[in-house]
């Protein structure tokens, strides 16, 4: 007997993108590990590899999470 259930259906409204179809899905269809939302509606969803991309260059060019040694950055 599994202590958890599967949620199979998503609430109306939710809108995931499946990292594994690559494509957008409304309700959660795929496993929570390959994907990613819930996003408010479809358009974001569908832009869910771009903002990922764009959150990723704001977080390496963010020097508050560089560790620095003397001042200075150290190189990777």
């Amino acid at each position: 007997m599994a202590l958890f259930k599967k949620r199979t259906v998503g609430k109306p409204g939710e809108w995931y993108y499946c990292l594994e179809h690559q494509k957008v899905e409304e309700g959660p269809d795929c496993p929570g590990k390959d994907r990613f939302g819930p996003y408010a509606s479809r358009v974001e969803a569908e832009r869910a590899m771009q903002t990922a991309q764009d959150r990723n260059l704001e977080w390496d060019t963010d020097p508050r999470w560089h560790d620095r040694k003397g001042g200075a950055e150290e190189s990777g």
